[in-house]
């Protein structure tokens, strides 16, 4: 397979995994089991390519942010997501000091995609018919921020899905918490983007990386991140997440199948 070719399919399945909540990891992790292996710089960097398709769609919420920052309700929002982030951040840098590492071994990221569907069905249904908080208040926020953390820790709960899922305990309507994980994602994966690219600079690993794709990966990622986004924030109007759940069960089960047939 041409590399340019690997590099679309990868950026497709980046940009459609990465906020929708079914672990961009899981779904990579399967990828890449059949398709040419990338650096931990592209894996990372492309994630950031997926931003652009937030700031797109939440122009509006933007706009806030910068023009009515004078606003208390404006202000309040703003400060909510930076506590979150600010969580996310000191824990990040606190793993990176203490070199904390990732597990190679495929089978936490399978637990995690499968626990964290099996969570997704049973919160749905344990809250069924009970009310929702329209927005988030400054105690979500702060433990919304903790499970972004904890989605770093285990890869394979996803990002997204962390958050959105501790939202939807908390009570928080899903738009809300929906709107809350996608702008939260911004400041973290441009971060992680970041970090990663000068860590791969100070190491010597970017002067093997081919700049254009990488490029690539990113535009894939973000105009299919855009149509997701879009898509989800329509169908969470009228549906739960139950279906997701079940999807994730499913990847889930999947790897776990591949694990033992093919010993990755």
């Amino acid at each position: 397979m041409h590399d340019w070719l690997a590099i679309i399919i990868l950026g497709i399945i980046e940009g459609l995994s990465e906020f929708l909540p079914i672990s961009s990891t899981g779904h990579l992790l399967l990828a890449q089991h059949y398709l040419p292996r990338q650096s931990d710089i592209f894996n990372t960097v492309i994630q950031s390519g997926a931003v652009i398709a937030v700031l797109a769609v939440f122009t509006n919420r933007l706009h806030q942010l910068i023009f009515r920052w004078r606003e208390k309700e404006t202000q309040d929002f703003f400060l909510k997501l930076f506590a979150a982030f600010g969580i996310t951040a000191v824990g990040g840098l606190l793993m990176l000091k203490f070199d904390f590492a990732l597990p190679e071994s495929a089978i936490p990221v399978a637990w995690a995609t499968l626990i964290g569907g099996v969570l997704f069905i049973w919160i749905e249904k344990w809250l069924s018919g009970k009310p929702r908080i329209p927005e988030v208040s400054w105690s979500a926020a702060l433990i919304i921020g903790a499970a972004q953390l904890l989605a770093a820790v285990f890869p394979g709960a996803s990002r997204s899905g962390s958050t959105i899922l501790v939202a939807l305990m908390l009570g928080i309507s899903r738009p809300a918490a929906t709107e809350f994980s996608f702008l939260l994602g911004i400041p973290t994966l441009m971060s992680a983007g970041l970090i990663q690219v000068i860590i791969g600079f100070n190491d010597g690993e970017a002067a093997n990386e081919d700049w254009s794709l990488l490029l690539l990966g990113g535009i894939v990622s973000a105009v299919t991140a855009f149509i997701s986004v879009k898509w989800l924030l329509k169908f969470i109007q009228s549906h739960t997440f139950i279906g997701f759940g079940w999807y994730r069960i499913f990847i889930g089960t999947l790897i776990l199948i591949s694990i033992f047939l093919n010993g990755y």
